[in-house]
């Protein structure tokens, strides 16, 4: 019998790897014979670098960048490939989680360490593909930061160079790209969102992230109308136009500037994961694929990485079963959408820190993976 296991991470409890082992653990249990292949899982966001580079063979390059609030902090990225191909979460350098609660203003964050990250891929690891995940961002500068920080040009009326800062969409007049590095020709972006938003908008970025990111009502719309600005400028200066493709406003615009000025292209975080991790490939020939992630409900239904798993066991034929630490009562919408069966671990009433305790969790599962296949064996003979 072959298996393989892909299970996304149970976040503040078990990552990828470790819900993935305690699953096999579980499963030999009962079939100690079996080929189990258990493979690192992420879907764009949080734990995106960790699965590739766990699962490609990579190796994590730490360097000194810009928060986004402006302090120098370090941040790693990974390089598979022999460092041919760079995997960057931007959250490592423009993540929400890196500002305090009175810090959040997208008026005062930048994305310029996004572009330090990219810059030192370049030139120091000689990465020339890059797989970048955007989620969680705590900024709205339509990625003008990351742009500075690559050499592209954004002044005011009187020629001076705008603000890094989401404030210094507000001033700009003129863009010039001539001094942008020009490796980034050679360069392929790659971007893992899921994200369908305009760059502008009533469902556009400032407007539907803004407040989370610390915009307060006035704020929101005068973002609004500083992208729409920009956006102007940007077709003007480069001869496309973006601001309403599905994506351009995600990570508060970032989605736009890898769209307009770096040619990238946005990919559903879970493809981008699994092609760089071979999945397709270790799927054939499975007659069972388990995966899974910490709540299953109807939205991971909408292509969250359990159902990217499972669209691409059912190519191959292979059953698909689900672990998740809590399942909600509409999860029952992820049975159309390939997954065969999902059970919760949590086996008891007990307190959600106890049920996200690292060893508790891992018990957990290995003790429902192993009853799972009990019953699967009691009636398979």
């Amino acid at each position: 019998m072959k298996i393989v296991i892909a299970i996304d991470s149970f976040k503040g409890s078990l990552s990828s790897l470790e819900a993935a082992e305690a699953a096999r653990e579980g499963i030999l249990r009962v079939y100690p014979e079996a080929e189990i292949h258990t493979v690192p899982l992420a879907d764009g966001g949080e734990g995106t670098v960790d699965a590739i580079i766990s699962g490609a063979g990579g190796r994590l390059v730490s360097t000194e960048v810009t928060s986004p609030s402006g302090k120098r902090i370090s941040a790693e990225y990974g390089v598979i490939n022999g460092g041919r191909t760079a995997v960057i979460e931007m959250a490592a350098a423009a993540g929400i989680t890196l500002v305090s609660g009175e810090e959040r203003n997208p008026l005062n964050t930048t994305t310029y360490g996004v572009g330090e990250l990219i810059r030192h891929a370049v030139e120091v690891t000689g990465a020339r593909d890059f797989i970048i995940g955007i989620g969680g961002s705590a900024t709205n500068d339509g990625g003008i930061g990351m742009l500075t920080a690559l050499g592209f040009e954004f002044l005011d009326e009187g020629g001076a160079p705008v603000s890094v800062y989401g404030r210094g969409l507000r001033d700009i007049k003129e863009i010039r790209t001539q001094g942008a590095m020009s490796l980034l020709k050679e360069c392929r972006f790659r971007i893992a969102s899921d994200v369908t938003n305009p760059l502008c908008g009533e469902r556009g970025a400032s407007r539907v992230y803004g407040p989370q990111k610390g915009a307060d009502g006035t704020t929101v719309e005068k973002m609004d109308g500083w992208l729409q600005g920009f956006a102007r400028l940007t077709e003007k200066a480069l001869g496309n136009s973006f601001a309403d493709y599905p994506g351009a406003g995600a990570a508060g615009g970032l989605g736009f500037a890898f769209l307009s000025y770096l040619s990238g292209s946005l990919t559903s975080g879970i493809e981008l994961v699994t092609e760089a991790v071979g999945l397709t490939e270790l799927l054939v020939g499975a007659d069972i694929a388990i995966t899974g992630e910490g709540r299953l409900d109807g939205q991971s239904a909408n292509g969250k990485a359990p159902i990217g798993v499972a669209r691409l066991a059912k190519r191959v034929g292979a059953t698909v079963i689900a672990f998740s630490g809590a399942v909600m009562p509409d999860a029952g919408r992820n049975n159309s959408e390939g997954i065969d069966a999902y059970f919760p671990i949590v086996r008891a009433p007990v307190s959600l820190e106890w049920a996200m305790g690292k060893d508790n969790a891992r018990r957990n599962m290995a003790d429902t993976a192993e009853q799972v296949f009990r019953l699967y064996k009691a009636t398979k003979g």
